[in-house]
């Protein structure tokens, strides 16, 4: 009778020594992410629409942020009103530094489309709504968050930790990451680098999988301009240019390329496989990166239907965007252009594909010619780093679920961090897949984060850049 007595005064005496501990944690929890919300509203408030850009208006506030917690930071700017911040905490130098990076500009925005204000960062319903909620300043407000907190923690470090707060991500990496590797890579060279490009999927409240961008596809439109003689628009001509375009468009959008599977597809394809909720489902997984033509095509004929982001991963995908010609209804004109958006798989030949293509198009009044030099390569980070093993454990931790190595479909400047063997991992805040076709997504119409999501993301990232970069 005395041993149950002794073990239940044993558990009390335990619990009131806890509970001081735990009381203190809470305001600091509660205080750190009422902080977050003040940055947060403040950065999405201040309109960074690229083009122009106006990046200082972030920069400008990051910089007084730091200022008056006693960071030091420098402004690197190859454009005065589009500058890039970068600071940085020392530590011993046992390990190489790691890099936190978000950039300040957004796409830009059609204020009509908007339930609430682009640049209002309205609360409502437990969402934050504007323009970089979710695209780019989530990833640019956690990393502030995180130096502050280690700074103020006085946190000893193996590693320093650099923060870079980038301009020009959205189509102007030549004053932003291109310019800062170019001109400044001292200032953010590391071992490894943690930016946006990955998250944690969410459906009908549930987290299903954690996906960390180690790759993702190279951006690099194809132009096609078909020329023939101009005429009157009563007269039909078989040398139309607009027919002769239309037609090449129509070859270009219905061809398949062929199948790619890399090491990040295919450990994503098999992990998606062990964990289908359903064994179709899974089989359709397995059956996409078969490389039998018989097994894989079919599959992959249903993903570019019902899972269209998942066909991309596994081919060089080419989606027509912008049609160009004519000025008059009843003028043939003599060239017409149109603008083919392909995003490249990392170990494509250019060379070889953009021979493919032509002989698609099989159509020698139509010129097929890349629209731009090569600017952003891809690079693709190793799944067998420190850092993405950390990244694994600490999803399950706060998420509870598993990690799959993700090749992006668009296009980040972690792909220029790569280009200077940095390991690069994508990572963010856990986003609803209901959003994205009602409209709230990354470049759409309107565009809105979970607020509590929002925070578990800056305790999670924090968990790991402690992880990575903490003494022992």
């Amino acid at each position: 009778m005395r041993r149950p007595l002794f073990t239940a005064l044993v558990l009390l005496v335990l619990v009131a020594l806890a509970a001081p501990r735990l009381t203190a944690q809470a305001p600091a929890r509660a205080a750190l992410e009422a902080e977050t919300l003040q940055h947060f509203q403040a950065l999405v408030r201040l309109d960074t629409s690229s083009p122009p850009g106006n990046e200082i208006r972030a920069v400008d506030y990051l910089k007084g942020v730091l200022d008056k917690e006693g960071i030091v930071s420098q402004i690197y700017a190859k454009d005065p009103q589009r500058p890039n911040l970068v600071a940085r905490l020392k530590g011993n130098g046992r390990k190489k530094p790691l890099l936190l990076m978000g950039h300040t500009d957004v796409v830009t925005v059609d204020p009509k489309k908007w339930t609430f204000p682009p640049f209002g960062a309205e609360r409502n319903g437990g969402y934050i709504y504007g323009r970089g909620t979710i695209d780019d300043k989530d990833n640019l407000v956690a990393s502030l968050m995180i130096l502050l907190t280690l700074h103020r923690a006085k946190t000893p470090l193996d590693r320093d930790v650099i923060f870079l707060a980038e301009s020009g991500e959205e189509g102007a990496p030549d004053v932003g990451a291109q310019f800062m590797i170019d001109q400044h890579l001292d200032a953010v060279n590391a071992e490894f680098c943690l930016a946006e490009g990955g998250g944690i999927v969410r459906t009908g409240g549930r987290y299903l999988r954690a996906n960390v961008g180690t790759t993702e596809k190279e951006p690099r439109p194809i132009e096609l301009i078909a020329r023939g003689p101009a005429g009157h628009g009563s007269v039909p001509s078989r040398k139309n240019a607009v027919n002769a375009l239309a037609a090449a468009v129509g070859q270009v959008a219905m061809w398949v390329p062929p199948l790619r599977v890399n090491e990040t597809t295919g450990t994503y394809f098999r992990k998606l496989a062990a964990s289908a909720a359903t064994p179709e489902a899974a089989a359709r997984y397995r059956d996409v990166i078969n490389p039998d033509p018989t097994v894989h095509k079919p599959a992959a004929a249903w993903m570019l239907d019902n899972e269209p982001q998942h066909w991309s991963m596994l081919h060089t995908s080419l989606v027509p965007t912008i049609i160009d010609g004519g000025y008059r209804y009843n003028v043939i004109p003599s060239e017409t252009k149109a603008t083919i958006d392909v995003r490249l798989h990392p170990d494509e030949n250019q060379d070889q594909f953009l021979d493919m293509v032509r002989k698609v198009v099989n159509d020698p009044n139509v010129e097929v010619r890349w629209f731009r030099d090569r600017y952003r390569p891809a690079g693709i980070s190793s799944l067998t780093t420190e850092a993405f093993s950390v990244l694994e454990t600490k999803v399950r931790q706060h998420y509870s679920v598993d990690v799959l190595p993700t090749m992006g479909t668009g296009a980040s400047d972690m792909a220029q961090m790569r280009s200077k063997g940095i390991q690069c991992y994508g990572v963010g805040p856990a986003i609803d897949t209901e959003d994205g076709p009602l409209g709230f997504g990354s470049h759409s119409d309107q565009e809105r984060i979970r607020e509590d999501e929002l925070y578990r993301f800056v305790h999670y990232l924090h968990d790991v850049v402690v992880t990575i970069a903490a003494s022992r």
